[in-house]
């Protein structure tokens, strides 16, 4: 069986001084094991790193795309611990420089949601889920609903 965890996540970068410094930008920390080529942050549940796109996809038999400038077909999730931290959220990735993509809003399902884009289109949800489960580490451990 192979484990059923996500335990990093990798962003590859055009510039990554400039992702490094808008998720600085949101207040995260870096970790010890960055270096002028490669950033680590912590984040509940894993870690998120980021590495030179040209780095990254050496050895991968996949054409590389020419610019950040395209859907990835992958969403990153911030899940909160409240309705209102959504709001917050969004408004300090807007004041890092995001994109926001749409503004907070009350969902259908009775939550709270907005979206924003990095400065490489990297796309992040925001989102409260009242019926979701969090561990004392922050890890979402349920989403019910």
């Amino acid at each position: 069986m192979i484990l059923q965890r996500v335990s990093l996540i990798t962003l590859g970068a055009w510039d990554l001084p400039l992702l490094r410094s808008f998720y600085k930008g949101l207040g995260w920390t870096e970790t010890e094991w960055s270096s002028d080529n490669y950033s680590v942050f912590k984040t509940a549940g894993g870690m998120l790193s980021i590495w030179s796109i040209e780095e990254m996809t050496k050895g991968i038999d996949l054409k590389k795309p020419e610019d950040p400038n395209y859907f990835r077909g992958v969403t990153l999730s911030i899940n909160t611990d409240y309705e209102e931290q959504v709001d917050e959220i969004i408004n300090q990735a807007r004041e890092a420089g995001a994109r926001i993509i749409h503004e907070p809003s009350s969902a259908e399902w009775g939550g709270r949601s907005a979206g924003f884009l990095d400065p490489e289109n990297n796309y992040w949800e925001v989102a409260f889920n009242p019926n979701s489960i969090f561990d004392e580490r922050g890890t979402m451990i349920e989403m019910n609903g």
